[in-house]
Formats: C-alpha cells, structure tokens, sequence
C-alpha cells in the first residue's frame, strides 16, 4: 500500500539541562528529561494507536542527539529527520515541504506538549483536511498543539511571534487573509511550565521531584 497521509511529530532528545528547561526549577534536570521522555513515549504510543485503523506514514523530526539515540530510546522501526535549522515556524514549514514533496496528500505535524491529545483526535484531523484547507488543535495558552495542511502554505508561518500566547490568534489571522478554510479541533492544555503539570501528574505519573 502506498501512504499518502503522514503524521509528523516534533520532538527532542531527552538529554538533562537542554529540554523541557522551564520546568527545571521544579523538577530539576533530570526531572524535566524524564518528563520529556515520557510525553514523548506517551504521544508515539497515541501515533501507534492511529495507524491501527488509519494508513499513515509517521516520522518523527528530533532535535539533539543523533539518529542512534532516537533508536535506541523508540526503536529503529520508526522514522527519524533531524529538525531543520531556523525557527519553529522554518522548521514547520520545512516539514511539511518535505513530505508534499514526497506525494503526502494530507500532512499532521503535532509536538508532544499535549497528553490529551490521543488517537481519535488526531484521526479527526486527518478527517477535517477533507474539507479544510488548514487544521488547528488550539491550545489553552495561545498557541496551538496541532497544524495540518493538504497542501504547502508557506505564509501561514512567517511573522509569527512563536513561543507566546498570540500564536493561535496570527496563524488564524493569517489564514484569513489567504482566504483559507479553517477547521478547529477541541482546545487542550499544553504541559509547558510547572504550574501545568497537573495535567502530566493525572494522566501520565509525573508530578513532581524524583
């Protein structure tokens, strides 16, 4: 069977002191690598899930380390690219020009920030590119834990003050102005600063210092 739709998700090697940073006060840095680490294994378990009962190609794009350390910690039978350089919004873009390049007819890029985010909601954003141009999955502080496309819409990440709560907000905006059709998923919390980690505490057993 050739796969026409990919999902792609954005993540990090779990290395002490380099990810999940502003929640080293709280968990120091071993604490926030561990966390790293399990979202991460949380949201490929979620991926895996999907491609149960939906043909999708998945990839993930890592930042640090090496394509050996990616194997060694998710195994060597799924896809790995390093991150392109840039901004989150060139590195995006960069991901998405990749696979529509490579035949990919429907392209999901989600981050790992997100526990909510399960198989059925990603299996939604693949169905919502049937008649979207763009799909969202908004996040409760501004930003968004999901963006798909059916096509390469490089505009729709330039000038985009990544990393603040306006994110959603010019993304749409911007979208408008391209006269794009917009489908939005359910709103979810991202597990960004220590206040959040309520969120990672219920639903995957990280809470606190170890």
């Amino acid at each position: 069977m050739i796969l026409t739709e990919r999902l792609i998700i954005f993540s990090r090697y779990p290395e002490p002191g380099k990810t999940k940073t502003r929640m080293i006060p709280a968990l120091g840095a071993d604490g926030a690598a561990k966390l790293q680490r399990r979202m991460t294994e949380h949201t490929v378990a979620q991926v895996k899930e999907l491609t149960t009962g939906r043909p999708v190609s998945v990839e993930i794009h890592f930042a640090g380390g090496n394509q050996q350390l990616m194997e060694n910690w998710l195994g060597s039978n799924l896809v790995y690219k390093p991150q392109s350089d840039g901004d989150l919004g060139k590195r995006i873009t960069s991901a998405f020009q990749l696979s529509f390049a490579e035949s990919m007819t429907k392209v999901v890029i989600i981050g790992i920030d997100c526990p909510d985010l399960n198989s059925s909601v990603m299996n939604q954003a693949f169905e919502a590119l049937d008649n979207h141009d763009l799909v969202l999955g908004p996040a409760k502080d501004g930003g968004y834990y999901l963006v798909g496309l059916s096509r390469l819409i490089p505009d729709l990440f330039v000038g985009v003050n990544w990393g603040t709560s306006e994110v959603l907000q010019q993304t749409v905006d911007i979208a408008k102005s391209l006269n794009l059709t917009i489908g939005m998923l359910s709103e979810l919390t991202d597990v960004d600063r220590p206040e959040d980690l309520w969120v990672v505490s219920n639903l995957i057993g990280v809470g606190s210092r170890e």
